[in-house]
């Protein structure tokens, strides 16, 4: 074995092994398997134009020495940034624990009650310093949060507010610039009108139906917003409150104004800067727009033994359910961040929290003191952590960057600075040092004005101790009050707190998660190591260019990388979630159809068979969906799909395809479907969920496509992290690259590029690292061999149960692609559901694979290429003992092991047992499980009961009664 090739790391199967499943699927060679899947007209004809793989070794050490490119600077800039001290714990335990990172959507609750009690912690941390009664398990980041509130107002507008076309949107000129662009991106397409100005200056018209303001503002002062919301309240005006998190433990919360949404970012909370993300946003709002908060919500609910569980509430997945009606796209979150965040204020608790704020707070205010007695004007007068100052900016700069240091400029005569945990006492002395040599005023004798100089850097004629918040915006409500804020704040109860919920958590680190669709592979270490380094972790999004050479390397080296692989001329890594790049693939088609004068084009196709985030990203671009048929073998109706062109000709914008079909085939027919639609003037965006089955293949320029995004999370070895990060670049054909997204703060894109998708200029650029590695060990060749041996596992699966579960769908010549579907609706006979053998699989320690979609009362299950055949066979033997335990059970008698599933520890070592079946057959029903079992920590969840008495956070139960 050569220990050098990472490829055969990452593969699972080994050579001997392949042989062995390519006898069992009857296939003399590998190469014959995908001839058999993979029209042979759209198979690429040489090999992908990229390097050769680095060892594991090489690539450490390249990595190490692109990061040293970076310059990390100590960064002032603030705009919604800010340095963060990552408390070592939480980095060792979380971030660079496989348990935490390579989990799933908590969407199977029995075996994911670890994360769930955290993301409640993150949603109580909300409430409790927003003032609002409900938040969700977090978003994206502050302005795509932004957008979301905007689009939840509109939803929400009364009936007569609808009737009458009430559609202007009042947004504060105080708003951060990058979310200010995400809001013009989101409000234009479906129709609402931005009007930027002052605040106090609003008229409250009823043309509005909502405002958003920036609490504090983009440049720090502090406003008090009891007035414009008590008048805004009065005129049927609803208002969104973007709020600093760190700020509200020394502010009023926003909840105390009257608003109806607050949202924000958690990155000061813990998270590296990591040039822009992944950073988990929060969303607050009151509990009467339940049914409209978009993402997640973690709700409190009972087991089959009313013991007191958690799961996923209400609209869990609902663009999946409400399609074109949904109200938004989101499909990820971003939950390891989320978690951190929370962990982040379970481990410093309230005090160290109050600490914390108090600190930054008053290191402000020795610098305001500083500046003043220095003789420069500042213009804020009530602030938290951020200063506007009135300087000779371009003469400061010079200065500033010798001694490494960065502030906002924000033109010739002003600049802003905001200070963080992070502002040691040496970094305090460096800034009166750099402010120092600009004093506008010195006394009339040099050697004196010297002297007192000196005295104030050795902090003799400086102080805070004077008030800059006013008494009206000062808070004076409790928060973090709940036990779980104030018991973990020594390491080793820490580390034992985190432990604990870990051991509830079923991770890939314990057994393969064969989720359709989603493609849980291995997130190799090597992968992972560069994102604990601080020469990644510390970089300001919007620092000069020329400190982040290394991020700019990598960034622009994973672009080319993936242009290649998806045989496309341009690629945006703005889009920070797959639903975002769906959004912006979108956007770009919109731009293109404008710029060639064809507006009235906005009819979007869209297969039956689609992801429910294409129908709702359609909307969300101002698109009116289309939906065309799928035939008996789940394939596209090419006629339907002629007729509806050929009807919507004129007006045709887009067709969204996924390729392979959700159905897990590679329609032969895709060259014919794109060309459909070229010649009726529309683009062809492809969803690129299912990318793990064609990279080295065949590639989305090849099929037709003229945009697909890509999910990094996916096929590219982003860790799912419990369900976010997620990253969705997507990559265009040549008309396309002039409209790939800009930033305000730092341009990017193309010449007539679209406004901001993300808050980030490069989105979540952090992560993108884990799949520049990713790329660059397994080189050409390695990536090739990944995407033939997902398609060899997805057939071995489907060989090893074929005479127990019929395959729903299979190729022209019989084969699955990297995925499959099993029908398990003919079980309904003896009264077993699809969700009991997803419940019963935790048994036999695995996560079940994708339920009921696309369709009902089905499986779909993807392997992976990372799965060796000792895991494959293991699958493969609980599915086949499942099918035997199903064979056994009846209609009338629901007292069986299946519907008893899952098997709790507690219940197999109880002194009753009153089943019909051992606790044997219950816990262990086959040799292996008993080598490795993992125990449900509950037993199948209410959901039902959970949603009629909605509970997300964790204050005293006695609250609710």
């Amino acid at each position: 074995m050569n220990t050098n090739s990472f490829q055969l790391r990452h593969i699972g199967p080994n050579k001997k092994e392949q042989q062995t499943m390519l006898a069992t699927i009857n296939a003399d060679s590998l190469e014959q398997l995908i001839q058999e899947t993979v029209p042979e007209n759209i198979r690429l004809q040489k090999d992908l134009d990229l390097a050769s793989a680095m060892s594991e070794y090489e690539y450490l050490a390249h990595i190490e020495k692109i990061s040293k490119k970076n310059k990390v600077f100590k960064s002032y800039i603030g705009l919604g940034y800010h340095e963060a001290i990552v408390p070592s714990v939480i980095k060792r335990n979380i971030l660079e624990n496989p348990s935490w990172y390579t989990a799933y959507t908590p969407y199977q609750a029995e075996i994911a009650q670890g994360r769930l009690e955290a993301l409640l912690n993150f949603q109580t941390m909300i409430c409790d310093l927003t003032g609002m009664e409900l938040a969700n398990a977090s978003l994206l980041d502050e302005s795509t949060a932004a957008a979301e509130a905007m689009a939840l107002l509109f939803d929400v507008r009364e009936r007569t507010q609808k009737k009458a076309g009430i559609n202007k949107f009042f947004v504060s000129e105080e708003i951060l610039p990058q979310t200010l662009s995400v809001l013009l991106t989101r409000a234009t397409p479906i129709g609402i009108e931005l009007v930027v100005g002052n605040h106090e200056e609003f008229d409250f018209s009823d043309e509005f139906f909502g405002a958003i303001l920036q609490y504090p503002g983009k440049h720090g002062h502090v406003f008090d917003y009891t007035d414009f919301v008590a008048k805004a309240n009065e005129n049927n005006i609803k208002v969104a409150v973007a709020a600093d998190i760190l700020s509200l433990v020394k502010l009023k919360s926003p909840g105390e104004f009257g608003v109806d949404v607050v949202v924000g970012t958690t990155q000061r909370f813990g998270i590296p800067l990591g040039y822009g993300g992944p950073h988990a946003a929060y969303f607050a709002t009151k509990e009467k727009y339940k049914r409209s908060i978009p993402g997640r919500i973690i709700g409190v609910t009972k087991d089959t033994d009313g013991n007191t569980a958690l799961r996923m509430a209400l609209q869990t997945r609902e663009q999946h359910i409400k399609r074109e009606k949904a109200t938004s796209n989101i499909c990820t979150a971003q939950v390891l961040l989320a978690i951190m965040a929370g962990m982040y204020a379970v481990y410093h608790g309230k005090d160290g929290i109050q600490f914390i704020a108090d600190s930054v707070h008053n290191k402000t205010k020795l610098v305001a003191d500083f500046l003043k007695k220095a003789g420069f004007t500042i213009l804020t007068e009530s602030y938290f952590d951020t200063l506007l100052i009135e300087i000779d900016s371009l003469k400061l700069k010079t200065i500033a960057e010798n001694a490494e240091v960065n502030f906002n400029y924000i033109n010739d005569k002003y600049i802003s600075l905001s200070l963080n945990e992070a502002t040691t006492q040496e970094d305090l002395m460096k800034l009166f040092t750099i402010f120092g040599q600009l004093k506008k005023k010195p006394d009339t004798a040099a050697a004196e004005s010297e002297g007192e100089f000196h005295q104030i850097v050795a902090q003799k004629s400086f102080t805070s101790d004077f008030e800059v918040i006013h008494k009206n915006v000062k808070r004076n409500t409790s928060f973090l009050e709940s036990p779980i804020f104030n018991t973990y704040q020594s390491e080793t109860d820490m580390m034992r707190y985190i432990k604990k919920l870990e051991r509830k958590d079923l991770a890939l680190n314990h057994s393969m998660i064969s989720l359709g669709s989603c493609t849980m592979k291995l997130n190799a270490a090597s992968e992972m190591l560069p994102l604990s380094n601080a020469q990644w972790g510390n970089i300001h999004p919007f620092v000069p260019l020329n400190q982040a050479e290394g991020y700019q390397e990598i960034l622009q080296k994973l672009e080319h990388q993936l242009n290649i692989i998806t045989g496309f001329a341009g690629t945006s890594l703005q889009p920070n979630s797959g639903a975002q790049g769906e959004f912006a693939g979108l956007m770009t088609i919109r731009a293109y159809h404008e710029n060639n004068g064809d507006t009235h084009r906005n009819i979007c196709i869209i297969p039956a068979s689609a992801h429910g985030t294409n129908p709702a990203s359609a909307v969300m671009a101002g698109m009116k969906v289309v939906v065309t048929k799928t035939d008996e073998d789940g394939n596209i109706d090419v006629a339907d799909l002629k007729t509806k062109a050929e009807e919507h000709s004129e007006n045709l914008a887009a067709l969204m395809v996924t390729y392979p079909s959700t159905h897990g085939v590679f329609e032969s027919a895709i060259q014919e479907i794109t060309k459909i639609i070229h010649d009726h003037g529309g683009q062809v965006y492809m969803d690129g969920a299912n990318m793990n089955a064609q990279v080295g293949l065949t590639n989305p320029a090849t099929i037709g496509a003229d945009v697909c995004h890509l999910n990094l999370h996916k096929t590219f070895a982003i860790p799912h992290g419990g369900g976010g990060p997620g990253v969705g670049p997507i990559c265009v054909a040549p008309q396309l690259v002039p409209f790939l997204p800009t930033n305000p703060v730092v341009s990017t894109g193309g010449d007539c590029a679209i406004t901001a998708i993300s808050a980030a200029p490069w989105g979540s650029a952090l992560a993108c690292l884990i799949s520049y590695g990713y790329i660059t060990m397994l080189g050409f060749k390695g990536l090739t061999n990944a995407t033939k041996n997902a398609i060899l596992n997805a057939n071995y699966i489907k060989a090893r149960l074929d005479g127990h579960y019929d395959t729903l769908y299979t190729g022209e010549k019989g084969r699955a692609a990297h995925e499959m579907i099993i029908d398990c609706r003919g079980f309904k006979d003896r009264g077993i559901e699809v969700t009991d053998i997803a419940k019963r699989l935790m048994d036999y320690g695995f996560h079940a694979p994708t339920v009921s979609f696309p369709v009902a009362g089905t499986m779909m299950i993807e392997p992976t290429e990372s799965e060796s055949l000792a895991e494959l066979d293991r699958f493969c033997d609980a599915m086949i003992s499942i099918r035997k335990e199903i064979v056994e059970a009846t209609k009338d008698d629901t007292n069986n092991v299946l519907k008893n599933a899952p098997h709790t520890l507690k219940m197999v070592t109880s002194d009753e047992w009153d089943f019909p079946y051992t606790r044997e057959q219950a816990a262990f029903p086959l040799p292996f499980v008993t080598d490795n079992k993992f125990w449900p920590s509950i037993r199948r969840v209410d959901d039902a009961y959970g949603d009629r008495n909605l509970i997300c956070s964790c204050n005293p139960i006695e609250n609710y009664m």
